[in-house]
């Protein structure tokens, strides 16, 4: 199976999940986990041919972060957006 063909089967529920990890993430004020499953989200979309929707979501999460510049996770989400830019 193609990673295209395996990515439309799985996307839908993968899209249902994460959407439900970021709002509990949200409403337990989790912000590094808020991070975790927006960037997780931010790959699906950008797979699946949004990457604005992906930048979206992923810039305003990121932005809230003030420092810790250098761990792993803010790294990441750099990188992703720096490659989801236009």
């Amino acid at each position: 199976m193609t990673r295209a063909r395996m990515l439309q089967q799985t996307a839908p529920n993968a899209d249902a999940s994460l959407r439900m990890a970021l709002q509990t993430a949200r409403q337990q004020k989790a912000k590094s986990w808020e991070l975790r499953v927006a960037m997780s989200m931010a790959r699906l979309w950008r797979d699946q041919g949004k990457p604005q929707q992906a930048r979206e979501l992923l810039a305003p999460v990121y932005g809230w972060f003030t420092e810790g510049f250098d761990t792993r996770d803010l790294k990441e989400a750099k990188a992703l957006l720096d490659g989801l830019t236009p």
